[in-house]
């Protein structure tokens, strides 16, 4: 297994689509291990694919002791709404903003060997469920944002300090995990759902 670059707003597979997982093999399974490691390693609790810059549709995610991966997911949620938790991405580092999310979900799609499997919970890892799918579809949970938070959002990447904030991020990486998390040619990272808590 392996601890792989995370990426930062900025790079451009965050903002992509992603393909169907159409091969079950072993390349895939080490790819979910090496989320899982880089996940946890992060303290995160999920990790989508474009997060470590693979253009499919897998993610993963450990909220409420549910610990799993998905492949290729369809996400349903529910109508009853929360907005207590303060959400974040550690793909935008140094921001958090509370977003209004279902407080149900349930994701169905494969396994890493292609068998049927399914996900669901309420609270965070409702949040987790959605935030991550976002990913998959090019989104950052700021592009959910609306008026004054979304505002402030976008004209705090856009400040010349931010690229500081997100230097200080990758350098704190780079001394914890060696050269693992060197600077990539855009930005690295990856997300976050609640203070300390990565997504």
């Amino acid at each position: 297994m392996a601890v792989l670059p995370v990426r930062i707003v900025g790079d451009p597979i965050l903002r992509s689509t992603t393909s169907k997982v159409t091969t079950f093999d072993e390349h895939l399974a080490k790819l979910a291990e090496d989320m899982f490691e880089t996940m946890d390693d992060v303290g995160g609790v999920g990790l989508a694919a474009t997060q470590v810059g693979v253009d499919l549709q897998i993610f993963t995610f450990d909220t409420d002791g549910i610990r799993g991966a998905i492949c290729n997911p369809v996400l349903e949620v529910g109508e009853e709404i929360q907005n207590e938790r303060q959400e974040g991405c550690l793909s935008v580092p140094g921001l958090g903003f509370h977003l209004p999310r279902s407080n149900w979900a349930k994701v169905t799609g494969q396994d890493v060997h292609g068998n049927p499997i399914e996900y669901e919970g309420e609270g965070l890892t409702a949040r987790c469920l959605q935030h991550e799918y976002d990913h998959l579809q090019g989104m950052l949970y700021i592009d959910r944002l609306q008026g004054d938070d979304k505002k402030t959002a976008f004209r705090a990447i856009r400040d010349r300090n931010y690229n500081s904030v997100t230097g200080e991020t990758q350098a704190q990486r780079s001394v914890r995990l060696g050269t693992s998390f060197a600077p990539a040619a855009s930005s690295s990272a990856f997300g976050n759902i609640t203070p300390g808590k990565g997504n």
